[in-house]
């Protein structure tokens, strides 16, 4: 079974520029990723970064530079009030990461969920490293066509490169999955 994974797809992510400037390409796209999920029986699974404000999970770079986004109790931490989905799950992570220290495989197990489709920000960081993670769980992944971007083209079109050779992770459109 599949299930479509919503990345950091929140405001403090798609308000600095340049992703600002993508937000409402980027959001469309994952719209008609949404609505493919739901006129197939995809699950849609969010995934959302939320730090406390304590710095204990902060990444180094947030430490070192003192420049936290995503705080807990901010609007900075809430879904894009463009997207409209009802999530058949939601998992708050700390890292780039969707698996580190999150139940994620565990909920993926439960709905017998095989292949994964990723879409939301950003390509280098958090959708690479997620899309790493499941691969060495033995998970399919795809990324969704359009719905996934980053601050820095270059830095996007090397990890789809990255993750297509290395793991077989291919860029794919709605039609590619019927």
């Amino acid at each position: 079974m599949r299930a479509l994974l919503l990345i950091d797809l929140q405001e403090d992510f798609l308000n600095p520029p340049p992703l600002a400037e993508q937000r409402e390409d980027l959001v469309r796209a994952v719209q008609g990723w949404i609505d493919w999920a739901r006129d197939n029986d995809v699950p849609v699974i969010e995934v959302r970064t939320v730090l406390p404000r304590d710095k204990s999970t902060w990444a180094l770079n947030m430490r070192e530079d003192d420049q936290p986004v995503v705080l807990e109790g901010t609007e900075g931490i809430e879904r894009l009030r463009e997207l409209e989905v009802d999530p058949h799950l939601s998992i708050e992570k700390r890292r780039d990461d969707a698996f580190h220290g999150t139940d994620l495989l565990d909920r993926l197990h439960n709905l017998d969920v095989d292949e994964i489709v990723l879409a939301g920000v950003v390509t280098e960081a958090c959708i690479a490293m997620t899309a790493a993670t499941a691969y060495a769980h033995d998970l399919k992944v795809s990324i969704a066509e359009g719905a996934v971007t980053s601050y820095d083209e270059k830095r996007h079109t090397a990890a789809l490169k990255w993750l297509e050779e290395q793991y077989r992770q291919q860029v794919v459109t709605p039609d590619d999955l019927t």
